[in-house]
């Protein structure tokens, strides 16, 4: 009995957990014309940018981010899932392709503030 009243309450320990698991995804956010900044990193047409990060998360932001060795700056994932690539000059939706080998939709919000519109 006392192990079964333990797995109940385990289960709607998890059960109250689910709905935060749900939530909507953070924001981009534009401090500034041509730059977008999640919680973790700051990029403007050129990429993500260290002068930029520090600028507007703070230097420890950008000491974090960099320390992780070396990487491709041109092409990102923000923390909400949007992907962009400066060479497309484009972001989209997520980083993943169809079965036609297509990326997915742009996300013509997050493309315009970072590389203006077309």
């Amino acid at each position: 009995m006392r192990k079964a009243a333990i797995l109940a309450i385990a289960a709607l320990a998890l059960a109250g957990a689910t709905p935060s698991l749900a939530a909507p995804q953070k924001g981009l956010k534009s401090p500034h014309a041509g730059v977008l900044c999640d919680h973790y990193l700051c990029a403007d047409k050129a990429g993500i940018s260290r002068e930029l990060t520090t600028r507007y998360l703070g230097r420890a932001a950008a000491r974090k981010l960099f320390s992780q060795g070396d990487f491709d700056a041109t092409r990102f994932t923000f923390d909400n899932g949007v992907f962009c690539d400066t060479s497309e000059r484009s972001c989209y939706k997520d980083r993943y392709f169809d079965s036609n080998g297509k990326r997915g939709p742009v996300d013509p919000k997050a493309t315009a503030a970072l590389f203006g519109k077309p």
